[in-house]
């Protein structure tokens, strides 16, 4: 006789544990990453020591992780904020870059016409300093 497989021959804390495994892996997986791109990112670590620390979490990766995270776990923090810091400051700088340029186009087209309008400056003049304005 052939006996049915059901749901009950993998019980809900069989489930559980499937996923909190799962659940560590990924996390073991981030972490992992993490300290590469750290290892790489180092500026102060010479290539061998870098070399040495990529052996290390390769040949023994849980004992390579915790001993790069106790030896340079606060070093890896404040990179990570000076790198976080560095983005902000170029996406601030660009967002004030690409914001300033229209309205400064706009306001010298504006002091144009207004020099036109009170007669300072000639039709022709006018122009040559709006093409070069939108130019």
């Amino acid at each position: 006789m052939a006996s049915n497989y059901i749901a009950y021959d993998y019980p809900v804390l069989g489930a559980f544990w499937t996923l909190l495994l799962i659940f560590v892996w990924v996390a073991w997986l981030v972490l992992v990453c993490r300290v590469f791109i750290d290892i790489f990112r180092d500026k102060e670590a010479s290539g061998w020591a870098k070399a040495g620390w990529l052996a290390l979490v390769l040949v023994l990766p849980f004992i390579g992780v915790l001993a790069y995270l106790i030896v340079k776990g606060q070093d890896m923090t404040k990179r990570e904020v000076r790198s976080a810091r560095d983005q902000q400051q170029l996406l601030n700088a660009y967002i004030r870059d690409v914001a300033a340029s229209p309205s400064k186009g706009v306001d010298d087209l504006t002091r144009l016409a207004e020099l036109r309008a009170n007669g300072t400056i000639s039709e022709d003049e006018f122009r040559r300093a709006k093409d070069r304005i939108l130019s």
